[in-house]
């Protein structure tokens, strides 16, 4: 089922009318309505990047890096945000967190496969050492987290 209204009132603009179904334009409109479409929250850890900015926040980090590939239409990743800034605090200078907007960055996401979100991917060194696709509960990403601080010891 398609839906014909004004959707540029609850996305970012990256969503032209004949690519949302009605499942993207109800967690679209959910997240509008809960104030979750913001970014970014002063208290957030979590960078936000772009194509350009990728290889150098990520592929030459010294430290591994979590990295959430997230669209703003997407339920289940804003789901999982609340958690993901969460780890961030816990694992604030150990783990370097980053989010990437799949519609805005598709470079980035086609360069690694990325076909279903939420996916949470840690780079160590430069390469992809783990990978999760879905929403799952805190645990499991902190379980991700704990292997790869493992590696590094």
């Amino acid at each position: 089922m398609r839906l014909s209204v004004r959707l540029d009132l609850f996305t970012r603009g990256n969503v032209s009318i004949e690519d949302i179904d009605v499942h993207q334009y109800v967690y679209s409109l959910w997240a509008h309505l809960l104030g979750m479409m913001n970014k970014e929250t002063a208290k957030s850890k979590v960078m936000l990047l772009s194509d350009g900015e990728f290889e150098a926040e990520v592929l030459k980090s010294d430290v591994p890096v979590l990295v959430d590939f997230y669209a703003d239409w997407c339920g289940p990743c804003h789901a999982i945000t609340p958690t993901i800034e969460a780890l961030s605090n816990e694992f604030e200078g150990k783990i370097k967190f980053v989010k990437v907007d799949v519609d805005a960055n598709q470079g980035v996401a086609s360069r690694y496969e990325v076909m279903s979100i939420p996916t949470v991917m840690l780079f160590e060194n430069g390469k992809v050492e783990d990978s999760i696709v879905g929403a799952y509960p805190a645990t499991v990403y902190k379980q991700h987290i704990e292997r790869a601080l493992t590696r590094r010891s």
